[in-house]
């Protein structure tokens, strides 16, 4: 495999690395997380202005007909900055179903928005109770003439609130836990019946509660094949866990930079802490644990447009099971190098410590998906 990026690709990263450096400020973000907004308008333009909000989008919607590989650079740098804008809702998730289930009307009407800043969505599709199964939706449509009658509860939803639209996933046929039956519908966020619940999670970012009753959709409105939609919601979901490898990456190389430079400063008995020879042996277990992460992050970007759904599926999940597990050492042994410093608000590292914590837990934690590889590994041996 060649890790290497292309010119282009080393260009983004030089530019975003710059953008989140001198840009993207401490200060800046902690003013974003206190509006409540969830976003700044201003540097969501910019993103669009740099391309990166169509990146992955087809030519012929505003999009420069990027891959997953992109997305890992953006995120990546993403993640050593904290960017708390939707980035992962609206570009990545939402936006990679509508470009890959949408119709060309869907497309046309939705893509351009997104790409030049416009427009905001979100995919509701977790469920209270469901945990990491994406199958088992209670949340039902019911066809009525030539509208569809969604009604259910929707939890987590990743930039719920900021969202102009919704990507709703719903059962319209077979059982609560079926991977048949389940259909995606794109619903205003502000239509009749919508209940949107916005609040802030523990790393800063914004997540919503959302109830459907009765909301009217049009058919028009249907993505994709009518309870077809579990391929979609996977791969979609593949597409997020590869990006959120990608930003633990960038975040844990972020805490391994502010750890390092704190202990060459911080002193005890006259010297620094990082002459200490166990706190070096500590530091260089934080930088082996990032970059065999960062080897998973590149392996799941590298699958994760692949249509062989086992190979995805696998790699996917080894690659979260391994950044998970390195995100909570990183974490854990950055916030401890610290001191009793590294828990308190004014350190960079506390913050970085509660996105990689988040992060792990985000479409399905370490634990959850290394059962997924030892099931498949079960089974191919059976």
């Amino acid at each position: 495999m060649n890790f290497d990026l292309t010119e282009e690709q080393q260009m983004l990263n030089d530019s975003l690395r710059r953008f989140v450096t001198n840009e993207y400020s401490f200060e800046k973000r902690e003013a974003i997380i206190s509006s409540g907004a969830g976003i700044d308008r201003a540097t969501w333009a910019n993103f669009a202005s740099m391309g990166l909000l169509g990146f992955t989008f087809p030519e012929d919607y505003d999009g420069l007909g990027g891959n997953a590989i992109d997305t890992m650079v953006v995120m990546e740098n993403f993640g050593r900055g904290l960017v708390v804008e939707p980035y992962l809702a609206t570009v990545v998730l939402a936006g990679g179903l509508i470009r890959d289930a949408g119709n060309d009307a869907q497309k046309a009407d939705v893509l351009p928005g997104i790409a030049s800043g416009e427009r905001l969505l979100a995919l509701a599709h977790s469920e209270p109770g469901a945990r990491y199964n994406l199958s088992q939706v209670q949340t039902t449509a019911r066809k009525d003439g030539d509208h569809f009658m969604i009604s259910g509860q929707k939890t987590a939803v990743l930039h719920g609130g900021q969202a102009d639209q919704l990507i709703v996933s719903a059962r319209t046929s077979g059982g609560i836990a079926d991977e048949s039956g389940l259909s995606l519908f794109l619903v205003d966020a502000k239509a009749k019946g919508v209940r949107v619940d916005d609040f802030a999670t523990h790393d800063g970012h914004r997540t919503a509660e959302i109830s459907l009753s009765n909301v009217a959709v049009s058919a028009d409105n249907l993505i994709g094949t009518i309870d077809e939609a579990f391929p979609v919601i996977e791969k979609a979901m593949d597409l997020g866990i590869a990006a959120l490898c990608a930003e633990a990456v960038g975040a844990m190389e972020a805490m391994n930079a502010t750890t390092l430079e704190y202990i060459k400063t911080r002193k005890q008995f006259g010297v620094p802490i990082g002459k200490f020879q166990v706190l070096q042996h500590r530091m260089a277990d934080m930088f082996i644990q990032t970059e065999q992460a960062k080897t998973m992050a590149i392996l799941a970007a590298s699958e994760a447009d692949s249509g062989d759904r086992a190979c995805r599926r696998e790699a996917i999940s080894m690659a979260k099971t391994l950044v998970g597990q390195a995100a909570r050492y990183v974490g854990q042994e950055g916030v401890q190098l610290h001191g009793g410093m590294g828990v308190t608000d004014e350190m960079f590292a506390a913050h970085l410590f509660k996105r990689l914590t988040l992060i792990n837990l985000l479409f399905g934690d370490a634990d959850h998906h290394l059962a997924q590889v030892s099931d498949n590994l079960l089974a191919a041996s059976a």
